[in-house]
């Protein structure tokens, strides 16, 4: 028992030894290939999910604008009966808050209700295209951390069949190599997952605020087309 555990002692320090003399890129390509398939397969997957939110991010970026500065410009147009300045300033912002905004001014001279529909059917197609893709990134993270298990119980499989036909001098040092091994996918599907996680709960954040300010500025709009209409009749009275 003790001669074994010398054994097994000798081999984490050569291994040990081995990943100093490697260096960073060195042990990373090391664990990479000691992990087998499945963390390439993860690799890969965290790769597409990290440039996905990347784009996400700047996509998100351009529609988060400062909503109640913008709506203070937009009030003086529409009081002013610049309706068509107004616009154009909704037209030119390119955000969704824009979009939806422009939506209900170019109705400006329809009924409260008519507008109200129409604005309302724009933020449920805005409010859409704002969340559209964000599952997808939870969805890898969880992914990953089931390739990461996945991986871990083919690499024990293995490692068990291995020391099966073994010498038993060397069951000891074999197993204990494969189950490292067979580890790093766990690790590294944990690592791929929680980073994920993280970028999801951001995005899904800077989201929200985007879908709030486009719904309570929507209703902001109604309002004050509502309050133009009621001064344009009491000064035609």
């Amino acid at each position: 028992m003790e001669s074994t555990n010398q054994v097994a002692a000798t081999a984490a320090t050569a291994v040990e030894n081995t990943e100093q003399s490697l260096g960073f890129f060195g042990t990373m390509s090391k664990f990479m290939e000691d992990g087998g398939i499945f963390m390439w397969v993860i690799l890969f997957a965290w790769i597409f999910a990290v440039v996905y939110s990347v784009f996400k991010f700047l996509k998100l970026k351009r529609s988060d604008i400062d909503a109640p500065s913008f709506m203070s410009k937009l009030k003086k147009f529409v009081l002013d009966n610049q309706v068509d300045h107004a616009i154009q300033l909704c037209q030119n912002s390119k955000t969704e808050l824009g979009t939806v905004l422009k939506e209900g001014l170019k109705r400006t001279n329809q009924s409260r209700q008519q507008i109200q529909d129409i604005v309302e059917a724009s933020i449920i197609s805005t409010n859409a295209k704002i969340e559209k893709g964000l599952g997808y990134i939870a969805l890898i993270a969880n992914i990953s951390t089931l390739l990461g298990l996945l991986g871990t119980i083919y690499g024990l499989i293995q490692s068990f069949a291995a020391v099966a036909s073994a010498d038993p001098s060397e069951k000891a040092i074999l197993l204990a190599q494969g189950i490292s091994k067979a580890m790093n996918t766990t690790a590294f599907g944990l690592i791929s997952a929680i980073t994920l996680l993280v970028i999801h709960s951001y995005l899904t954040s800077k989201a929200q605020k985007i879908v709030t300010d486009v719904d309570e500025y929507s209703m902001r709009l109604i309002d004050l087309i509502g309050t133009r209409k009621n001064k344009e009749y009491r000064e035609s009275a």
